[in-house]
């Protein structure tokens, strides 16, 4: 005897046929023959038999006579079939719910993103969803990384990107690309035409055009200076990556900036890279969901396309 008893759930499953065996007596109920029943559903006529067989061994009861002229139903297998009857128009109803649940999940995608991915990635692979799923209508907000974790635990985002050292808490993650920061200035800037690059101890004790407190960009940077005391009071704090580029081109002093962010720049010479010495500034790009609800339909499909971009 089992040292745990059996559950309520466990026993009636032990108890009720299963809808398949149940679609094959309202088929034989229906056609009177156990060969076009079980053509209907799809199977040979042995494995009809077995199925019949089976049930009614599991309900203790003769559901149907079989004879050369056909199959006819018991006196128990008629009132069998009523109740089967119920149960595959309940589940019919149960799928077709499930289908419309489904139909308005895929109707749709939210997706919350840090400002650099949802500037300078997002747009590439929404364009590559969009082949793949046309009738999904999605809607995009940007944001920091903080607010990227707001948006996801509050029910309001079905995915998020987000750049930084670690997914956020109570977010579980996949890396789906790399980046890395680095020191910009205009050219006109001092820093442009020095011939050593800055040292970690003096980008550290440099006031900088930087992103606000719960971006990634500011949690790699403060997180990389902190062994060289934290970063200095900012020059400026901005809470956008356009917003920092544009003062760093007006020359308000240097910034630290994903390479994403300002490569067009640098390669038009607009801004110059400045190189750094005894600093670690690269990140990872993550995908980022509620811990145990991992992403499903277009946001599970989104996912998948940043992958095979990666």
């Amino acid at each position: 005897m089992s040292d745990h008893p059996r559950t309520a759930p466990e026993a009636l499953a032990q108890r009720v046929p299963d809808l398949a065996a149940l679609e094959l007596l309202l088929a034989v109920a229906r056609l009177g023959s156990l060969g076009r029943a079980a053509r209907e559903v799809g199977i040979t006529q042995p494995a009809a038999s077995s199925r019949l067989r089976s049930m009614e061994r599991q309900l203790g009861v003769a559901l149907v006579e079989r004879s050369p002229r056909g199959s006819r139903l018991t006196a128990a297998g008629t009132l069998v079939t009523d109740w089967a009857r119920r149960i595959v128009e309940a589940a019919e109803a149960f799928d077709a719910g499930a289908q419309a649940l489904r139909a308005r999940r895929d109707s749709r995608l939210r997706v919350a993103a840090s400002m650099t991915i949802a500037e300078y990635l997002l747009p590439g692979w929404l364009i590559a969803l969009r082949a793949e799923r046309p009738a999904t209508a999605v809607s995009l907000v940007a944001g920091n990384s903080a607010a990227v974790a707001e948006r996801l635990l509050a029910g309001e985002a079905d995915v998020g990107f987000v750049e930084g050292l670690d997914a956020p808490a109570g977010l579980d993650g996949a890396v789906v690309g790399g980046d890395r920061l680095v020191v910009v200035v205009a050219p006109a800037h001092r820093w442009a035409r020095r011939r050593r690059p800055v040292g970690a101890e003096e980008l550290a004790a440099t006031p900088l055009v930087l992103r606000e407190r719960g971006s990634g960009t500011r949690q790699v940077l403060d997180a990389a200076l902190a062994p060289y005391g934290g970063v200095a009071e900012p020059l400026l704090e901005l809470a956008s990556t356009t917003a920092v580029k544009a003062s760093v081109l007006s020359g308000a002093g240097p910034s630290v900036l994903s390479e994403l962010a300002v490569g067009e720049e640098l390669a038009a010479r607009r801004l110059v890279e400045v190189p750094v010495t005894d600093l670690r500034l690269g990140r990872e790009l993550r995908a980022v969901w509620p811990v145990g609800h991992r992403p499903a339909g277009p946001a599970r499909d989104l996912l998948a396309l940043t992958r095979r971009a990666a």
